[in-house]
């Protein structure tokens, strides 16, 4: 059999490691010479492919440029929000794979989250009806850390270490002055709450701020978040409080939509923003202290500086990982890390069939959550630890981070 070419994207909202996942990828590709020829890179997904937009990964980028990938925040290749047609039948599927066979692409690398991977489950069922050669690996990459099937995805490691350094410095700022303050910090999430949940490592003793968290999973109820503010306003004059965007009510309202309507996106989610200011003003009316809402957004995911190495090595792996199952001849799978029963922290690598993960979400255990759900339990700090540690050291140059840039 002689070479074959190989083609990686990355789709969906970037991660600090997105790119360190796109690293592991080529470098793998490159020790398979003997295998793999031309490595094309996707420009903007899914969506550039079929417009015809990609790029040769082998040559374009010099080696110096390569190893700085790993410390690059967004997305090199570009991404997109591309959701194919639920029908086979629909045209989109012949002109991807007629492009695939004219740059003689057998194997395609998709790294991305959710909705990814449901590109990548409809690419290798169409690919299988028309016995089309082309082999499909979706390689995980999430802030959200929602994907199931798998003990934790690249992206949220280095976004909880974000989370609790950032909580950590606005608990401090919030203690200078001696009077009755409350701020309010907006965290990403829309139906798990994996992020926020990440601020109680922001806490440096029992009884630390952040005073109260609040996660999706657990149906929010405003009166008795007054009611838990100024409980703790009574105990101490600061008092910082970490909420989800995707916050809801018993019935399923969104907090957020209190105050207005949430906007729907290409895949039909809610785009969730406000919750933190809506809750602000109902802290400001009914208890007449000092209070400011603070929303991190898309910090949260592109702050390369204070990237946890562990989440950078692990995104790498999952990379190489996906090029090697290519090699196996598997395809239709996602790269899932598994987290080895020892007394030291410790992964392994499997494929995982990606029918099983699309269009589904994994979600905080209710069990990780305090009764009242206000609070988080030791078992998700001793199961997010490990993922934060270790950091990056980003080459700088002029006194600024230097990072890689697609010509």
């Amino acid at each position: 059999m002689g070479k074959v070419n190989i083609a990686v994207g990355q789709s969906g909202g970037p991660t600090t490691v997105i790119n360190s996942s796109l690293y592991g990828v080529i470098k793998e590709a490159i020790d398979n010479s003997d295998k793999i020829d031309k490595i094309y890179g996707m420009i903007n997904g899914i969506e550039g492919f079929i417009e015809g937009r990609v790029m040769d990964l082998r040559n374009d980028i010099e080696n110096e440029d390569l190893e700085l990938l790993t410390h690059t925040p967004a997305a090199y290749l570009g991404s997109c929000r591309y959701k194919l047609p639920e029908s086979m039948e629909d045209s989109i599927y012949r002109e991807i794979f007629m492009k695939f066979k004219e740059l003689d692409i057998s194997y395609f690398i998709y790294i991305g989250g959710n909705d990814s991977m449901d590109t990548v489950h409809k690419l290798s069922v169409y690919a299988k009806t028309t016995n089309s050669p082309v082999k499909v690996i979706g390689v995980p990459k999430t802030i959200d850390n929602d994907l199931t099937l798998t003990d934790h995805s690249p992206g949220y490691g280095s976004a909880a270490k974000y989370v609790a350094t950032t909580v950590r410095d606005i608990v401090m700022d919030a203690n200078v002055y001696d009077t009755k303050s409350v701020t309010i910090i907006e965290l990403m999430g829309r139906h798990a709450g994996w992020i926020t949940a990440a601020s109680v490592l922001a806490r440096k003793y029992r009884g630390d701020n952040p005073a109260l968290i609040y996660l999706p999973e657990v149906p929010f109820d405003v009166e008795a978040f007054v009611k838990n503010v100024k409980k703790e306003l009574d105990r101490k004059n600061n008092i910082v409080v970490c909420v989800s965007e995707g916050i809801k009510d018993e019935k399923g309202t969104f907090i957020c939509e209190y105050s207005g309507k949430a906007g729907l996106d290409n895949f039909g989610h809610k785009m969730l923003t406000g919750c933190g200011k809506y809750l602000e003003n109902v802290i400001k009316q009914e208890l007449g202290v000092k209070v400011r809402s603070v929303e991190l957004n898309v910090n949260q995911r592109c702050k390369a500086a204070l990237a946890s190495m562990t989440d950078i090595d692990e995104a790498i792996m999952a990379g190489r990982y996906g090029v090697k199952s290519c090699l196996l001849g598997e395809t239709g799978k996602m790269v899932a890390f598994v987290r080895k029963d020892t007394d030291e922290y410790e992964v392994e690598l499997k494929c995982v069939d990606c029918s099983e993960v699309c269009n589904k979400e994994k979600v905080v255990p209710r069990e990780w959550i305090s009764e009242d759900g206000t609070d988080i339990l030791e078992e998700f700090i001793r199961y997010v630890s490990p993922l934060i540690q270790g950091e990056n050291k980003p080459v700088i140059e002029n006194g600024m981070p230097k990072y890689c840039y697609r010509r």
